[in-house]
């Protein structure tokens, strides 16, 4: 696999960290959005790129490893973004969207917070590795079908049913 290919795997994986960060600060959504950032980074990401022709994955080991360096690089940017909004929210606003986490952020040493969001970007790597290796199978499933149905298509003959 190319450097290029992956500085945009990267690039699209922070993009995505930042932009959960964001929007997990929203009280009802950000659960939704957390556990989708959980489970769903690497499918989305991958997906993109593959319909944009950019990556071409060949391997269920490479899926898997695609998946999750996305899922752990999203997850230590979302917790970039994440962590300080929540601790300015608590301390300058008095605002919590989550009142157990802004709780537990605004009173835990720096070692803790770097501690729990590697600890979390594993969980996440892990998660979107297995998600990733699933999005690869149901990518080739569907290349898979594209052929049958158009040879089914093409075999269908008019002049049999008359």
């Amino acid at each position: 696999m190319d450097k290029s290919i992956l500085k945009i795997i990267m690039l699209l994986s922070i993009f995505t960290g930042i932009v959960s960060g964001l929007l997990t600060i929203v009280p009802y959504i950000g659960e939704i959005i957390f556990w989708i950032l959980l489970l769903l980074a690497a499918p989305v990401v991958i997906l993109f790129l593959t319909k944009s022709g950019v990556l071409e994955i060949s391997t269920v080991r490479q899926s898997a490893v695609i998946g999750g360096l996305i899922g752990f690089v999203s997850f230590l940017a979302f917790c970039a973004v994440y962590i300080p909004a929540v601790i300015a929210l608590s301390k300058i606003f008095n605002y919590s969207a989550n009142i157990g986490v802004s709780m537990f952020l605004s009173n835990a040493t720096f070692g803790l917070m770097v501690l729990i969001s590697v600890f979390m970007g594993i969980l996440s790597a892990t998660m979107n590795a297995f998600s990733g290796f699933v999005t690869f199978y149901l990518i080739e499933f569907a290349k898979s079908l594209k052929p049958a149905q158009k040879d089914n298509f093409e075999q269908f003959d008019m002049r049999n049913y008359r």
